[in-house]
């Protein structure tokens, strides 16, 4: 599958690794300081929360986990089973990641917890988009198995064993592009304020625009 995935995901999924670590920085560092991407801490804060009695914190982490499920699941209901195919549906669901994160956006400056689910269902539409038309190859919001597969291959190299190098391309480029996004999320929500989120939605949007400019002798499979 990595083998078929065309030059220009490669790019897109850079600048939505990008965008995904910005809105986790600003989830993690604006007045609520919970994450958005990372639903492996956010399951264990939940039980942690639910067993000492702090209901409601466990209720809100369990509206983000939630959240983010809901925008999977739209991006699935939407996008459906489309692996390297393109299509109006991918514009469609950037468009609705671009409106969420305007929408969290303003929640942050009103600092209300509906932020975190509206910011939290973007990550998850993104992540689902992503996964859905790479074939899993490409997950934008998480790194844990990013990292996995390069101690894989680090392994593999230690005993002279083939590496897959485009696999841990792929690896490095989330692991990049989530990093450096939630360097410039930090450095504008410090300077700017939680409108450096729009930087993400203006991702979106122009990844939107870009693919519906596409040729549409090149809209179809890959």
């Amino acid at each position: 599958m990595i083998d078929q995935l065309p030059r220009w995901v490669w790019v897109a999924g850079g600048a939505l690794s990008f965008a995904a670590g910005l809105m986790n920085a600003v989830g993690l560092l604006a007045f609520g300081a919970e994450a958005v991407t990372h639903l492996t801490g956010t399951t264990t804060l939940i039980a942690g929360h639910a067993g000492f009695g702090r209901w409601d914190s466990a209720l809100h982490l369990l509206g983000i986990l939630g959240a983010f499920c809901a925008g999977a699941v739209f991006s699935g209901w939407l996008i459906r089973d489309e692996h390297l195919r393109l299509g109006r549906r991918y514009s469609v669901a950037l468009w609705v990641e671009a409106l969420l994160v305007l929408a969290a956006t303003q929640a942050f400056l009103w600092q209300e917890p509906a932020a975190y689910y509206l910011l939290a269902s973007a990550v998850g539409l993104q992540n689902a988009m992503a996964t859905t038309f790479s074939g899993a190859v490409m997950r934008t919001s998480h790194l844990s198995g990013m990292f996995t597969d390069l101690a894989i291959y680090l392994g593999h190299a230690l005993r002279g064993l083939p590496v897959a190098k485009k696999r841990i391309a792929v690896c490095l480029l989330v692991i990049g592009g989530f990093s450096s996004g939630g360097l410039v999320g930090a450095l504008g929500l410090r300077w700017i304020g939680p409108e450096i989120l729009l930087l993400s939605a203006l991702i979106a949007a122009a990844l939107a625009i870009a693919h519906a400019l596409r040729p549409s002798s090149r809209a179809g499979k890959v």
